[in-house]
């Protein structure tokens, strides 16, 4: 028996190594962990259990009836993070460069199968070259089967994707179809065709890094929801974003114990917003003085900065956070911002994660650029995020809510169950200069004095919130230091909230 034992031992020692000692050390020349390092990092200590250790590919063509390793270039299994279970792949960079195979795609296919049936988030860990050119169309078939799984599993169970090296081809789609994708600065790159056919096709000369780094992804194209300087940071911050999220659709978002007086008051709001309505500040103060112990895990903090999308606690329990950013473009809405706001609101949705939207919005971005662009079309898809949403959703306006964009900012009209404004909030169709130039458009051209006072006799009229609140479309004009008290409030008696949409297959979201 003790030599079966030992035979199993050396085995498993066997499979542990890899691509052996050398691509081990050339992996950490590069300043990247290998596979099962990460593995450590990401998962409590002691806690991962490996599947499939001793998978073999089957090709034998080419020679590689020669070239087999245990593990065929992936490892997987289940653990836990902060002792919530979470299934995990990770892609090995030393084992033929971790390149897929049949078996390769094998494995991960069973193990987001256990994931959706077992109801736990699953995180892939991406260091790969893409298909592993001598298995052919075989390489090809498992992508196309990860991918449905990718699909199946959409909406069940969350899906986090970590880019740790190279990834490219179709090994970029698996990514795409997942909830979050993290990168690692100068040593991750994403893209659908490397610089070398790029410049083939196109002649354009470029870099992986200015093709498809952390860097063009974070902030240019929106791929990525962070970007960080290594691979220990990396795995970190995706152990923080897990516990703020639910296992799975059937779940409800995971209470952690606060000590943080739920009923506080913060006198500093009360200064938040300046006299000039035309002056920025910045809404991440509001944002951190409301949610507990000031914690935010902001998503595509480089991306559309104009908008502000996160996660956060209150009394414990995690909520989503959507708010416009004044300091950036007025904190307008335009392409890019409506895409991100309108995909973070459908992720809370779907796991049921209520919504807390501060809004201060002057509109929807004007110009060529952005209509040829598609502005009609994107902005539908927040509008449209926000109206099918069934969760909780309260909603603060401290400033400007006009035209459009306040319906679309999780308006009472969208279903907004509890919302809120400021006294210095502003909701209109546009603002008072522009609106008297319309009314009064003769008036100006023969009498352009009189306009200032037409201006200011719109603003006493309908700059504020007042108006609203006595048609219902807002159900209290609160004071900005007692914002976390109210809104705290506010989601307790939408605890119990049950709201169904009419049964369909599915929606036809404006894509």
């Amino acid at each position: 028996m003790q030599h079966i034992l030992e035979e199993l031992e050396k085995r498993r020692e066997q499979a542990r190594m890899g691509g052996g000692e050398k691509r081990i050390a050339s992996q950490h020349g590069k300043g990247k962990l290998t596979a099962r390092e990460r593995i450590e990092v990401l998962l409590d200590e002691g806690s991962f259990e490996e599947t499939d250790m001793f998978v073999e590919h089957r090709c034998t063509d080419f020679g590689m009836e020669n070239q087999r390793v245990p593990g065929d270039g992936v490892v997987t299994g289940w653990g836990t993070i902060s002792g919530r279970l979470v299934y995990v792949f990770s892609k090995d960079f030393t084992v033929f460069g971790g390149s897929l195979s049949g078996a390769h795609a094998a494995k991960i296919v069973k193990l987001q199968k256990m994931a959706i049936t077992n109801g736990a988030p699953i995180i892939g860990i991406f260091d790969a070259g893409g298909a592993r050119i001598q298995e052919g169309v075989e390489s090809l078939a498992g992508y196309a089967d990860i991918f449905l799984q990718n699909v199946l599993a959409s909406g069940v169970v969350p899906q986090i994707s970590v880019i740790m090296g190279p990834c490219a081809g179709g090994d970029v789609y698996s990514p795409a179809m997942t909830d979050f994708i993290f990168m690692v600065r100068d040593t991750s790159y994403m893209y659908v065709t490397g610089p070398d056919v790029v410049k083939t096709v196109t002649n354009e000369v470029v870099t992986h890094e200015d093709l498809g780094g952390a860097k063009v992804h974070a902030q240019k194209s929106g791929v990525a929801d962070g970007a960080f300087d290594n691979d220990l940071e990396a795995l970190t911050q995706v152990r923080r974003l897990i516990e703020f999220l639910p296992g799975s659709n059937r779940d409800r978002a995971p209470e952690w114990e606060s000590f943080d007086d739920p009923l506080r008051d913060e006198p500093s709001l009360d200064s938040l917003v300046p006299s000039n309505p035309n002056k920025p500040y910045d809404m991440k103060e509001l944002i951190l003085k409301v949610l507990d112990e000031q914690d935010f895990f902001e998503i595509s903090a480089d991306y559309a900065k104009n908008i502000i999308c996160g996660f956060g606690r209150l009394e414990g329990k995690t909520v989503g956070v959507v708010a416009n950013q004044p300091q950036v473009l007025a904190g307008v809405l335009d392409i890019d911002s409506s895409k991100k706001a309108a995909r973070f609101v459908r992720f809370c949705d779907a796991f049921n994660i209520p919504i807390l939207t501060f809004v201060d919005v002057p509109g929807f971005m004007p110009g060529t650029k952005q209509e040829y662009g598609g502005l009609i079309k994107h902005g539908a898809k927040l509008l449209f995020a926000y109206a099918e949403a069934t969760v909780p959703k309260v909603t603060v306006i401290t400033r400007k809510a006009y035209g459009g964009a306040y319906d679309v900012m999780s308006s009472k009209h969208l279903r907004g169950d509890v919302n809120y404004a400021w006294p210095t909030a502003e909701i209109a169709v546009m603002g008072a200069k522009g609106a008297v130039e319309i009314i009064f458009r003769a008036e100006a051209k023969s009498d352009p004095a009189a306009l200032a006072e037409r201006e200011a006799e719109y603003k006493a009229r309908f700059a504020n919130p007042f108006v609203a609140a006595q048609r219902g479309f807002i159900d209290d004009v609160i004071m900005p230091h007692g914002t976390r008290r109210r809104v705290v409030k506010a989601f307790r008696t939408l605890e119990n909230k049950q709201l169904e949409n009419p049964w369909k297959k599915h929606d036809n979201i404006p894509l």
